[in-house]
């Protein structure tokens, strides 16, 4: 009998951007605490595993999700206001694109660079999510997590989670054991526009607002990245890739063009988008998945592939980066 408030055997495939085929033997969306809480209660109770999926954009599903999938659908949100500043109290389940645009049009800083990433709030600090030079660990103050094991609250602070590029503690040390149900973000009043990155600053005018910069955001984001709901996709489906200084310099000698960032620990970001296209592969087709053909950093699903099958194509890609360049590709999305 499927325990109050749960599914059972419910198709994920509309619930992950990739559209990959994938159901769950149980599935629950806790609204409030206590009643995420009810759920860990029962799981344990019935000896279930637990499975977190937050809006489905950064994950790679597999066909079949045994024990409970849990979907938090925390979805309050409010200001505090805090000297010069505001801290925004932001539950697990709200939209994020639909946040960011919630707090630049109230004239607020720290989140317009941020705009158009797909997922919810409670996902946001496991990637440490990061756009046009502007990463959550930049604006995060705290997060609220509840352990899967006993269900009990606690708060980490920005420091604690260990934020690196696209990493935290959440992929590490806790990983598996708590799920996120809150985040408190300082946001700022005053401008703070950062138009370092890419031809931003080309694209506004003098003074813009936050408002502005969101908008600019989405603009460039629509022209190089597809829309997941026209044509599957999971955002930067590999991480850019971090090298040596020395390495980069080898690089750069047979390579003068290719796009660097140099790092404070004083290693250098690549463009794994470049690194790809630079190898034949933008717009190339393999079967049901392919490279999108604007942004090699994308992987698309046109339909009737599985994740075996996009894992292999994905290998491919990183393969031959690695025969030209020597340069080793990590995937972005996480496999549950």
């Amino acid at each position: 009998m499927t325990p109050r408030n749960w599914l059972s055997e419910v198709d994920l495939s509309p619930a992950n951007t990739l559209q990959l085929p994938s159901s769950a033997e149980y599935f629950c969306a806790p609204v409030t605490l206590k009643a995420l809480q009810d759920c860990l209660r029962r799981a344990h109770q019935e000896m279930l595993s637990i499975q977190l999926l937050g809006g489905g954009s950064n994950v790679l599903l597999p066909e079949y999700l045994s024990g409970l999938v849990v979907h938090p659908a925390l979805t309050q949100w409010w200001m505090e206001p805090r000297g010069d500043s505001l801290l925004a109290h932001v539950g697990a389940g709200v939209n994020w694109h639909a946040l960011v645009m919630a707090t630049v049009g109230k004239g607020l800083w720290g989140l317009e660079n941020l705009a158009l990433i797909p997922g919810s709030c409670g996902a946001a600090p496991v990637q440490n999510i990061g756009a046009y030079g502007v990463e959550l660990a930049d604006v995060l103050e705290a997060v609220e997590v509840m352990y899967l094991a006993d269900g009990h609250l606690a708060w980490l602070s920005a420091e604690e989670c260990a934020f690196g590029y696209r990493e935290s503690i959440f992929k590490s040390e806790l990983l598996g054991k708590v799920v996120i149900t809150r985040l408190v973000l300082r946001l700022k009043r005053h401008a703070a526009p950062v138009l370092g990155y890419g031809d931003l600053a080309q694209r506004l005018g003098e003074s813009p607002s936050s408002l502005d910069v969101a908008n600019t955001v989405c603009r460039v984001r629509s022209e190089k990245l597809p829309d997941p709901a026209q044509l599957a996709n999971a955002g930067s489906f590999f991480k850019n890739p971090l090298v040596s200084a020395e390495q980069a310099r080898v690089l750069l000698d047979a390579y003068p063009a290719m796009p660097h960032f140099a790092q404070q620990n004083g290693t250098v970001k690549l463009a794994a988008g470049w690194l790809i296209d630079q190898c034949g592969l933008k717009g190339a087709r393999f079967g049901a998945f392919g490279v999108h053909h604007r942004q090699a950093l994308v992987l698309v699903h046109f339909g009737g592939g599985n994740r075996p099958e996009l894992l292999a194509v994905a290998e491919q890609i990183a393969a031959e980066v690695k025969a030209r360049f020597g340069v080793l590709l990590e995937i972005e999305p996480r496999l549950l």
